[in-house]
């Protein structure tokens, strides 16, 4: 029965991250359709059959590209993620200013009064409360 399986699949695409977060969706989707409303029954059903069709699909170069597309955004969200978590961290012991010329950031500690602050950049100088 393995012996088929294999022979069956040879030359096919399988699975990869997308089909994973589709069939995710695809579960969670059901699971709500259970408790709410039934359009999400059909949302889950369009969704296991686009992982499926992905899964037994025989053109192989443009699934990979699909997933590549997936994988570029999802790294975009996470890096969005992070900055913002980084930002955040550093918003307990830094304030960051913007020139004014120019508008690049620039990141001053806090507690030190009234500073003069010089942009690398540029080399404007302007005065902000620390």
């Amino acid at each position: 029965m393995r012996e088929k399986f294999y022979r069956f699949m040879a030359g096919r695409y399988g699975n990869d991250r997308l089909n994973q977060v589709i069939m995710i969706v695809a579960m969670t989707a059901l699971i709500i359709s259970f408790f709410g409303p039934r359009i999400f029954y059909l949302f889950a059903l369009l969704c296991l059959i686009y992982g499926y069709f992905r899964m037994f699909s025989r053109n192989t170069y443009k699934r990979s590209m699909e997933n590549n597309k997936y994988l570029q955004w999802e790294y975009k969200v996470k890096q969005f993620f992070a900055k913002k978590r980084r930002e955040m961290q550093q918003a307990k012991t830094h304030h960051i200013y913007r020139c004014p010329s120019c508008k690049q950031k620039i990141r001053v500690p806090r507690g030190k009064g009234r500073i003069e602050i010089r942009c690398p950049k540029c080399g404007q100088t302007f005065i902000k409360k620390s």
